[in-house]
This record gives structure tokens, sequence and C-alpha cells, in this order.
């Protein structure tokens, strides 16, 4: 029988300060590097999303192969989080590896294409619908680019987003509804930026607020992933997409799809798979095996509209327009190289259809678990990617996250699994294959996800 509201929320605090003890008993070589990283970096590590895991203090790699990492205490993980998605082809993939060295040795950056370019430029089109491509150092330089583009062709300024999404470092998504109107996400800054002026924000799933709120006019784009992936996964309803893509239309708003996470679902992604049109298609992370790069893609119509503005051939002249994006290692010869080396031979029919095959046993043997212990949890799974929430349902808006996710049962949730070697994404509990991900691996997962539900028994929380 489980215990009051009060009683339940000590007894998890008391098991997580247990998790976190025990953590720390492990992994004395992390914890001392950890406080030497905090003599010099300014949260502790090279980047201060580093500092988010569940135990107090992240452990420090010494090695990583396929779907397993070990740690400088000489501790094996089973890695699910896949570098939140970096990693999607799993570490140190041969393919990549082998296509990186050569090209370092041919050289890194020069600013100049590369043959390789013309084989990536045509696979992309094959893969995602024929687009006008531009490779970026990141998803977010991508969604950046994707904004200012819209802007440009249609003379509007605000960018619509959906509550509790993300997408990278761009200011117009950095919000969410509050209280009704337009707030911002988490501890962030508002950096100087009015987002009442720039931004627009209705909840997913949404087509009566969706269509309200382009009916104003001032929408020059929607910024949307498929289906929402970072704020706990939140399915798409019936016919959602079918409204966006018209509602967008008819508003004279540009539809901008953020494949970042979702190319889990399938060589082109989830659009390919379901028939999404786009008129601008985003994606990151995973697209050269976890060295840092984005693609964003234009269809005809929106290139044209481009062109119009800025002309794509003038032989007179020497192209020199800045355009307000880019990068000087934008489409570097080196992650042209993995790119081409991802796409032609790493995150091929046949892996994903291994990886989605893995990621149905993982999140099945799950529901079974929950079922069978009578818990009000639920499991999603879309391609390669599942996740387990502690709320009865699968949301439908980000506002049903925030009224039914239990993040301290997440938290606790996240330490036993590292102690028991197992590493999933540290904001919510979502789990990725990669090629080399095993069905062993995903039993390993439903053994200790088996004994975190006898924890919780023992303890009287469920």
């Amino acid at each position: 029988m489980t215990v009051a509201a009060d009683e339940r929320n000590a007894i998890v605090n008391r098991l997580l300060d247990a998790e976190q003890e025990r953590f720390r008993a492990l992994h004395p070589r992390s914890a001392a590097a950890w406080q030497d990283g905090k003599q010099h970096f300014l949260y502790g590590g090279p980047s201060h999303w580093m500092r988010r895991w569940a135990g107090g203090f992240p452990v420090y790699v010494a090695d990583a192969d396929g779907a397993h990492i070990r740690d400088i205490d000489g501790r094996d993980y089973v890695d699910f989080c896949l570098g939140d998605t970096g990693g999607m082809c799993g570490h140190a993939p041969a393919a990549v590896t082998e296509a990186a060295t050569r090209q370092l040795k041919r050289g890194a950056t020069m600013m100049l294409p590369t043959e390789d370019s013309l084989w990536v430029g045509a696979e992309l089109s094959r893969r995602f619908g024929p687009k006008y491509w531009t490779l970026t150092t990141s998803a977010t330089d991508a969604n950046r680019a994707a904004i200012r583009i819209s802007r440009m062709i249609t003379g509007r300024r605000k960018v619509l987003v959906f509550s509790g999404c993300y997408h990278g470092g761009v200011e117009e998504a950095h919000v969410e509804i509050r209280d009704g109107r337009v707030g911002l996400r988490n501890m962030i800054h508002p950096n100087g930026v009015d987002h009442d002026a720039v931004s627009r924000v209705v909840e997913f799933n949404d087509i009566a607020g969706l269509e309200a709120a382009l009916a104003h006019g001032d929408v020059a784009c929607v910024l949307t992933e498929p289906l929402m992936t970072n704020f706990g996964m939140i399915p798409v309803d019936p016919g959602f997409h079918r409204a966006l893509r018209d509602l967008t239309r008819r508003a004279g708003a540009v539809l901008i799809i953020d494949e970042t996470h979702t190319l889990s679902c399938g060589p082109g992604g989830y659009s390919q798979a379901n028939g999404l049109e786009s008129d601008i298609l985003v994606a990151g992370k995973a697209i050269a095996g976890g060295i840092p790069a984005g693609i964003f893609g234009l269809s005809r119509e929106m290139a044209e509209r481009l062109w119009a503005i800025v002309p794509h051939v003038n032989p007179r002249e020497r192209q020199s327009a800045h355009l307000g994006f880019g990068g000087t290692l934008a489409g570097n010869a080196l992650t042209v190289a993995a790119m081409r080396a991802v796409l032609e031979k790493v995150l091929t029919p046949a892996n994903y259809h291994h990886m989605i095959t893995t990621a149905t046993q993982l999140a099945s043997e799950a529901r079974e678990l929950i079922e069978a212990n009578k818990l009000p949890w639920h499991v999603t799974q879309v391609g390669a990617r599942a996740e387990i929430m502690f709320m009865p349902r699968p949301p439908r808006s980000g506002a049903d996250v925030i009224a039914g996710r239990q993040p301290d049962l997440e938290t606790l949730l996240h330490a036993f699994y590292m102690n028991e070697g197992i590493l999933v994404t540290p904001f919510h509990t979502m789990f990725l294959m990669c090629p080399t991900t095993s069905a062993e691996d995903a039993a390993r997962h439903t053994t200790i996800f088996a004994q975190f539900i006898d924890l919780l028994r023992e303890a009287g929380v469920v």
C-alpha cells in the first residue's frame, strides 16, 4: 500500500540521497576529476549541460564503443543516451572513423567544396525529398538560418513554436505558455529580447489555438518537431499534421520541420515515413556521426523566393552576399566526409530495422512490467526511440507534461540506473538505440527497471 503524499516525497528523497551516496562511493576518480574541473570551467565541465546528471556530478569517460561506455573508474554502461542523439550512429563507428581519418590527412577545412559534397547533396534529397541544401555546424545554426530566411521571404517578424519545445539556442524558441502568456523556459534570461514581439506560442496538438495564432497575419514561420521529444515525448494527434500544413499555407507562413531527434524514425526521418511536406527541413546531431553538423533544405518554392531577393547566379560579380547565416567551418571537408559515411554506411535501412526492433523490445518489456505491477505509468515508442513517463497516459501538450510528470521519480530512476550501469538522457527518461545496441542490452534494461520497481514497492512509494 502506498503512503501519503508528504511521506512519499520524504521517502523518495531518502532513496535519492542513498543512490547519490552510492554513486559517489562507486566513482571516486570521476568525483575528484569533477572537483578539478570546477577550478577551470564555468560550471565544472566543458559544457554546463554536463552537470545535469542525477548522481551529483558526471562520470568521466575513458572510452566508448558502439552502445557502451567505460568511465575512468573502470565501470561499464549500456548507453541509451547516446550523447542525447549526437551518438545515434553508435560510438566510434568504423565507417565514420575511417572517413574522418582519411579526410584529416587531406585537410579538414578549406572553405572550398569537395566531391563528397556532391554525393551528400544528392543523397539528402533522395532521403528527405527534393530540397536545396545548406550545411551548418549545428541544428541550432540551421534553425536560425531557416528563421532568418522565413523572415526575408515573408516580411514578417514572429516565429510560432509549441510550448515545451526545444530547437537549440534559438531565442524565439526559448518560450512556453505561462499563465496564458508568452513566458521564458527554465531559467533562461530574456537576453534583451522582447519575446512577445518575436514569438507566438501555442500548445502542441491544439489546432484551434494554432489557427487563432496564425490569424494575426504576423507569423513568418512555424518551427516544430514532427512530434515533441524534448519535454517528454508527446505523440502527435491524428490529423494534426494535415491541419498544420493546411493552416500554414493559408496563412502564408513557412513550415519548418526540425527532424534532429526524429531522424531515429528511419532513413528519411519522421517526415519521409509519414509523408509530411515541409517548406524547410532541418536536422543535426547524428547526421555526421557526432562530428558537429547541421543541415537545412528549402523546397523549390522557398528557394525561388529567396533567389528573387538574393540571386544565386551572377557570373559578373563575386558572390559576396552574407545573408546573416553560415560560418567559416560550415560544410567543412571533414564534416562532409563524415556525413557521407553516415548516410552511405551507418544509417542504412538495415540498421534502422535493427534499431527499431531493439527499441520495440525495450518498450514492450517495460510495458509488461508496468502492467504486471499495475503502475500508473506509460511507455511511448517512435522508431528507434522510447520513453518511460511516470503518468498514466501519453501527454498531448506541454501543459499535460507539466501537470503530470514526477521529476523526483525521474531523478531517482536516473541515479539508480547509473549505479546499475545504464545511461539515459538526463533531461527526461528517453532511450535511443544505435546500430550496435543489442537484444541483450535491451534485456539488461528490463532487469534493472524491474529492480527499480522492486525498490519503490519495498519502500512503499508504489
